[in-house]
């Protein structure tokens, strides 16, 4: 198991510098009750940051999703929803896949739970095509952290004005979304 110790440390002092009060950290009945809702495990750094930084509400532009709880969409509902919506269909959700944040207009970015690194996916809809939807964003939700904290995340990059459409395509969008 990874100790993320000194990354949690400085994700919770970034949050704490963006301003305004953080959110509590979620419980360990809270995380029990949305992995029961979910029907798997939270990555465990995914986890680690519910628990010991803050119930979202922090983060890179739009912040993260609160985890269960909460007036707006939160990672548990937006996940349930979206593998309900898309069941069946060519747009069905992939199995374990949940979405932390959002970048409006229907894009997503996500943590690909049954991967060892959590893997975080950008959903992206809107050229309307399923099958070049979910690109790989960053390959671990370390990393992706990591760009957060260091303002290198392509987001970053995107509101300066550079071309960021250089991800690769998810490979196991179909094989997933069962």
């Amino acid at each position: 198991m990874t100790d993320y110790t000194v990354l949690l440390a400085r994700i919770s002092a970034r949050a704490r510098d963006e301003g305004g009060p953080l959110l509590a950290p979620i419980t360990v009945t809270e995380l029990v009750a949305a992995e029961s809702l979910l029907g798997f495990a939270l990555h465990p750094l995914l986890a680690d940051v519910y628990r010991q930084v803050a119930d979202g509400g922090f983060g890179p532009d739009y912040q993260l999703l609160r985890l269960l709880d909460g007036d707006a969409e939160t990672v548990v509902s937006a996940y349930l929803t979206n593998r309900a919506t898309g069941a069946g269909t060519e747009w069905a959700w992939p199995e374990g896949v949940v979405p932390i944040l959002t970048w409006g207009c229907g894009m997503y970015a996500c943590v690909d739970c049954r991967s060892d690194e959590g893997t975080v996916l950008l959903f992206e809809p809107n050229p309307g095509d399923p099958d070049a939807a979910w690109f790989i964003d960053t390959p671990s939700l370390a990393q992706w952290l990591e760009h957060y904290l260091d303002d290198t995340g392509w987001w970053v990059a995107a509101e300066e004005g550079e071309d960021v459409d250089d991800m690769p395509l998810w490979p196991h969008t179909r094989e997933r979304a069962d």
